[in-house]
C-alpha cells in the first residue's frame, strides 16, 4: 500500500514538474528532433562507398637473354658471329731453313704442321683464318703430307711450286690452290734476301686473291677445343723435339701466367720478324712413320693416314695420346688409350710430324 502511493506521488511531482518547465521540455524536444533529422538527412545524403578488390600486381621475371657465343673452328677462339666461323681458311708453305729465318706471320696464325722437306730441313704448312698477318713468308714449295693435312680444313693452299708428286695431286682439281707460279701478283720477290728464300706475300693479297676464285667459306671440322686451364702440378714445362738434326730441333719453356710455349730452335728463341717470339697455346708431337724416297732428289714420305702415338702438352702437362686420320678429308683426332676424345686448349696449335726411326720427345 506504501509503495503505491509513492509510485503516485511520483507521477504527481513529474506532472506538476513537466507542467511547470513544458516550455523547456518543448524546446528540447524540438532539438532532438531537428538533430535525428538532420542526421537522418546526413546518412542519407552520402554515395555508398564502393570497395573494389584489386588483385596484388604479378611480378614478372623474365628470363636473361641466351648469349650465343661462337668459336673459330681452326684455333677454339671466340669470334663475333656465326659468320666468322665459316671465313675461308688460307693454308701456306713457309720456309725453315736458315736463311729464311725470321720468318714473318708464324707467330699470328691458327695452326702451324711442321715436318721435313728434305735432308732434315723442316718446312710449315701456316693455316690462317681470322688472323690476318700484313707480311707473310718466305714462301716455299709444298709437299704431299702437307696436302693429306690441309685437306681437312676445306683450306687454299698458297706455295711456290712443289714436289712432282704434290704438284700432281694439287691440281687434280680436288683443291684450292693458288699456286704463286699461276697467281703471281699475289706475291712478290723481296730485296733484302736472295732468291729463293726471298718471296712474300700478305693477307690482304690472298684475300683478294681467294675472293676472286669464289673461295670466299670454308666449312670443315676442326679439332676439339676447350678453355685453358694451367695445372697445379704441371709436369712438362721443359719440352725437347728432336726431329732432325740441332738446326731443326725445337724447345718449348712453359709459361703459366699466359698458358703458353715460348718455342725456341736450334738454340735460341724462335721470332716473328715483325711480331717476337713464338708462343703456341698447345704443342703436340705427332710421332709417323717417315721415309727418305727418291723423287726430283730425296723427298720424304709421311704416313697421314692410319694412327699412331701423340704426345699433348698444354696447361703446363704431358699428356700421351693415339692420333686418327681415316682419310685424306678427314680431321686428325686425338684420343686417349680407350678411345676418349682430348680436347685442346683454345688458340694457337703447334704440330710437330716427329719420325718414329730418328726423332725424339722428352719433357721435364
Amino acid at each position: 500500500m506504501k509503495s503505491m502511493n509513492k509510485i503516485h506521488q511520483l507521477r504527481v511531482s513529474l506532472h506538476n514538474w513537466l507542467l511547470k518547465h513544458r516550455l523547456t521540455v518543448w524546446i528540447i524536444g524540438v532539438i532532438i528532433v531537428l538533430w535525428a533529422g538532420a542526421f537522418t538527412y546526413l546518412i542519407l545524403s552520402q554515395k555508398p562507398v564502393i570497395i573494389v578488390a584489386t588483385a596484388t600486381p604479378k611480378v614478372v621475371i623474365k628470363p636473361k637473354p641466351v648469349v650465343i657465343k661462337y668459336y673459330s673452328p681452326l684455333t677454339g677462339n671466340l669470334v663475333s658471329d656465326e659468320t666468322a666461323t665459316k671465313q675461308a681458311v688460307t693454308g701456306i708453305m713457309i720456309e725453315n731453313s736458315p736463311d729464311a729465318r725470321p720468318q714473318s706471320g708464324l707467330k699470328n696464325s691458327g695452326v702451324v704442321f711442321e715436318a721435313i722437306a728434305e735432308g732434315g730441313i723442316t718446312r710449315f704448312l701456316v693455316l690462317y683464318q681470322q688472323e690476318k698477318p700484313a707480311l707473310i713468308g718466305p714462301v716455299r714449295s709444298v709437299r704431299l703430307y702437307d696436302l693429306d693435312w690441309l685437306a681437312a680444313f676445306n683450306s687454299s693452299i698458297g706455295h711456290v711450286g712443289g714436289s712432282a708428286a704434290a704438284l700432281v695431286e694439287v691440281r687434280n682439281g680436288s683443291y684450292r690452290d693458288i699456286d704463286q707460279f699461276f697467281n703471281s701478283g699475289s706475291y712478290w720477290r723481296a730485296t733484302d734476301r736472295y732468291a729463293p728464300h726471298n718471296v712474300y706475300t700478305s693477307s690482304e693479297r690472298l684475300d683478294a686473291l681467294n675472293t676472286a676464285k669464289g673461295y670466299t667459306t670454308s666449312n670443315f671440322t676442326g679439332f676439339s677445343r676447350t678453355d685453358g686451364q694451367p695445372s697445379v702440378a704441371p709436369d712438362a714445362t721443359n719440352i725437347n723435339i728432336q726431329i732432325s738434326s740441332p738446326l731443326y730441333n725445337s724447345t718449348y719453356v712453359y709459361d703459366k701466367t699466359t698458358n703458353t710455349y715460348a718455342r725456341s730452335q736450334a738454340g735460341a728463341p724462335h721470332l716473328d720478324r715483325e711480331s717476337g717470339q713464338i708462343t703456341p697455346s698447345v704443342v703436340i708431337a705427332l710421332h709417323v712413320d717417315e721415309t727418305t724416297v727418291l723423287e726430283d732428289g730425296y723427298r720424304q714420305s709421311i704416313v697421314t693416314i692410319g694412327s699412331g702415338n701423340a704426345t699433348i702438352f698444354q696447361n703446363g702437362v704431358a699428356i700421351n695420346a693415339i692420333w686418327h686420320k681415316t682419310s685424306k678429308k678427314d680431321q686428325i683426332t686425338l684420343t686417349d688409350a680407350v678411345g676418349t676424345d682430348i680436347p685442346l686448349v683454345r688458340g694457337q696449335t703447334w704440330i710437330a710430324a716427329v719420325p718414329n726411326d730418328a726423332g725424339d720427345v722428352t719433357w721435364n
